[in-house]
């Protein structure tokens, strides 16, 4: 056996322990299963169902359609590889073949760091100053300074949706809208304090200072909340009203009391002079107290993804950037480190942020 074979079957060894950890086969019965779904007439009528449907149903094409095509790529080596065995030129070619197929496993491999439930979609990124007065506030300026250069190499839409300025230079808080493919999920990674230590450009004496900032990222939830009433998860009930409004009011069954099934909720109203506009103003209300539970439910999501409220300050920082007297930033969860502060302070994050989401799932 050539090594161009060995290092083929090695490679498509590692590629079916991944496969059997993706459970590659119930991904595909999740797709079929989809796919019949979005056949039906009505999939649309639900918009916000249908929207998250359809993303999952592509994540899903994307990963299970990724494995396959790079399998039968190493599969086609390794049979090309043994028929070739005394052909140094095609073995060569298979070589360079099999070096891309090992750098497709690895971006391949990288995304599985990527499969948290928001992490394909947009970011709130807001940062706040820590301790340090001016100096912190003009090193969230230049944080915000940093993760804005970082969407351009990316080619992501940012925009500035809240900000509050220091009294002299910086900003005191600033929150950014990222939207690009798994803008969540890199982003994610930078959550945290960060402090900065340099020789301060407001210190007439040219002390040494450090300053803190934080860092906060959530996923930008979708809040365009569509309610959906279904007439057999209601129950209602007529009665006669209780309140002023003559004869007819009185005598007649013009009051009415609806229950959400699915909710337990309970709503009536009987101030209107007939069943019809009583029964409109109680499903109006019905619309609201449901739009208010499902915002409920997105303020509670946003408060736990946004985690425990962490002060700014020394021994709680992620990552250090220290720029006197010597260049150097490090990572002290991933022990990653550069002496290029200038390219990383440029929006040079990848590194970091890759060997973190690494971190999280063992790679």
């Amino acid at each position: 056996m050539s090594q161009t074979a060995a290092n083929a079957q090695a490679l498509q060894a590692r590629i079916d322990v991944i496969r059997g950890r993706l459970d590659l086969p119930g991904k595909q019965a999740r797709i079929d299963k989809l796919e019949q779904e979005a056949a039906l007439p009505g999939f649309w009528n639900d918009q916000a169902k249908a929207r998250i449907k359809s993303r999952e149903l592509d994540s899903l094409r994307k990963t299970v359609e990724g494995w396959d095509n790079l399998r039968q790529q190493v599969n086609e080596v390794i049979e090309l590889a043994e028929l070739a065995e005394d052909d140094p030129e095609l073995l060569a070619e298979l070589d360079e073949e099999l070096a891309d197929a090992g750098e497709a496993f690895e971006r391949q491999e990288f995304l599985l760091s990527l499969g948290g439930q928001y992490d394909a979609g947009d970011a709130l990124v807001s940062i706040h100053a820590g301790a340090g007065g001016t100096e912190a506030q003009d090193w969230a300026d230049m944080l915000m300074r940093m993760y804005l250069r970082w969407c351009d190499r990316r080619a992501f839409h940012h925009a500035i949706v809240d900000r509050t300025d220091g009294e002299a230079a910086g900003v005191k808080s600033v929150t950014l809208e990222v939207k690009g493919d798994y803008a969540y999920g890199y982003l994610q990674a930078e959550r945290g304090t960060h402090r900065l230590v340099r020789i301060s450009p407001f210190d007439a004496g040219n002390r040494r200072h450090t300053s803190f900032a934080k860092v906060e990222v959530i996923p930008s939830l979708d809040t365009d909340i569509e309610i959906e009433i279904k007439p057999t998860d209601l129950l209602i009930d007529t009665f006669r009203s209780s309140g002023a409004g003559g004869q007819h009011m009185q005598k007649n069954d013009t009051a009415c009391r609806i229950t959400h099934k699915p909710t337990g909720i309970v709503v009536s109203c009987q101030n209107e002079r007939s069943l019809t506009q009583n029964k409109e103003q109680a499903l109006k209300v019905l619309r609201g107290k449901l739009h208010a539970m499902e915002q409920e439910k997105i303020d509670r999501e946003r408060a736990r993804l946004k985690g425990e409220n962490i002060q700014a300050d020394f021994g709680t920082q992620i990552r250090n950037y220290v720029l006197h007297p010597y260049n150097l930033v490090k990572d002290l969860r991933t022990q990653v480190e550069t002496g290029n502060t200038g390219a990383v302070l440029d929006g040079d994050l990848d590194r970091f942020m890759k060997e973190w989401l690494k971190h999280q799932i063992g790679l």
